[in-house]
């Protein structure tokens, strides 16, 4: 059978990616005791401290509520708290979450420097700019 339409299929290719980057990411930030997506939470909380969820979940292009499952989880470890200011929820990291502020940050770093090697540092830069101006046009629609 003839499965070249896989490879010329956006769906199947950037779900691959996906896979393959998130195995390669979860590898790298285990260290830290945590997912990828925790690590860049805590990342935004800590140099925005106050930062509503509201702009968290803009900033991480997820779901209002995904967000507030991961703040429950990350609230629940002590690594960040919740403050109500009327209608709007604001996000302060804790002095344990600054505390994992550079393990994460090197688990960022570690991330970045393994795929650069097998993709080279232009092909990556390139191929992130291209994802996000394609995530752009898709999510307008």
């Amino acid at each position: 059978m003839d499965d070249s339409f896989l490879r010329e299929c956006l769906f199947f290719t950037a779900n691959r990616l996906g896979r393959a980057i998130t195995k390669m990411a979860e590898e790298e930030f285990a260290p830290t005791g945590l997912t990828p997506m925790y690590g860049y939470i805590i990342r935004l909380v800590n140099g925005t401290p106050g930062i509503s969820q509201k702009e968290l979940a803009d900033k991480l292009s997820i779901a209002a509520s995904t967000l507030t499952r991961f703040i429950d989880k990350l609230e629940s470890r002590r690594l960040v708290e919740r403050k109500v200011n009327g209608k709007t929820v604001l996000v302060y990291p804790t002095d344990k979450g600054k505390e994992l502020e550079d393990t994460i940050r090197q688990a960022s770093r570690s991330l970045k420097t393994r795929y650069e090697a097998l993709l080279g540092s232009e092909a990556a830069q390139q191929l992130s700019k291209d994802l996000e101006l394609t995530s752009e046009k898709l999510e307008k629609h």
